[in-house]
């Protein structure tokens, strides 16, 4: 298991955030062009709690790479019959030669969500327990690459987000009672969680654990970590930046309303707002 979270990122300004965002997507897309040039198979896993930013953070990986080599994976609810073979139906959805494939939540249900909510029965859990590694390693055998995250939020800060879904007349609706109650059943979660973590984190496929509870902060961690993981042409190694330290001018944007002429503690109330945007 890696915990991948980057300290210099905390002193980032919003305005510095987007400079830091646009140099990783820079890199991101020779990491494409390699993937396409060498018929490679990536694939990146995003697992975490509801809310946690796995939808945002893919958003901007991919927000400047070729779309027709890239693909965004969610099964959704699973038919019976999916549910009956489900390392088939994760088989079907792999990625292609040169592709990419970002699976927003994965098979890796079957060891979080669906045993703690029970959407599937013990027999099925401990059959998935025990046979995703070899599963994994034997994709990987075959040339696939893997990469699994796991967004982590505390649950103050799922409350917030909760909250802010529920005020928003655009996203109110990404916010369902089953979201609550997955809430309610937040230890039992931490519990098959911690689980997921001992058995499947292996040398060849571990488990990157990225702090979401700052989504800007987890999204250049996260995208720093593909970087740092795989060897692609023309790479560039990406130093750490010393970020200048900018006049205390405090002024935000939050859903496309300007706040100036901040103080201090404004300022900071409203950055956790903002952190916690999609």
């Amino acid at each position: 298991m890696i915990i991948y979270n980057r300290t210099e990122y905390k002193a980032l300004s919003p305005q510095q955030y987007t400079k830091e965002k646009k140099r990783l997507q820079v890199e991101l897309l020779k990491l494409q062009e390699w993937v396409i040039k060498e018929n490679k198979r990536l694939g990146i896993v995003l697992e975490g709690r509801d809310a946690a930013g796995k939808g945002s953070t893919i958003k901007r990986f991919i927000e400047n790479m070729m779309p027709k080599a890239v693909d965004v994976i969610e099964l959704g609810v699973p038919t019976k019959k999916q549910e009956k073979n489900w390392f088939r139906t994760w088989e079907k959805r792999m990625p292609d030669s040169g592709k990419i494939h970002f699976f927003d939540r994965s098979w890796y249900s079957r060891a979080l969500i669906q045993p703690t909510m029970g959407y599937c029965n013990e027999k099925q859990y401990k059959y998935f327990m025990k046979k995703v590694c070899s599963w994994e390693n034997k994709l990987m055998n075959d040339g696939f690459i893997l990469i699994k995250f796991y967004l982590s939020i505390s649950k103050a800060n799922q409350e917030l987000r909760f909250h802010l879904r529920e005020t928003s007349s655009l996203k109110y609706w990404k916010l369902s009672s089953n979201d609550w109650k997955a809430h309610e059943k937040w230890k039992v979660l931490t519990n098959f969680k911690e689980q997921m973590f001992r058995k499947t984190s292996t040398h060849e496929a571990p488990w990157v654990i990225i702090n979401s509870d700052n989504k800007m902060i987890g999204r250049l961690n996260a995208m720093r970590y593909v970087l740092s993981a795989i060897e692609y042409d023309k790479k560039k190694t990406l130093k750490p930046k010393k970020w200048s330290k900018e006049d205390p001018v405090y002024k935000l944007i939050i859903n496309n309303v300007r706040f100036d002429n901040l103080n201090k503690e404004q300022y900071d109330l409203l950055y956790k707002i903002k952190a916690n945007e999609q």
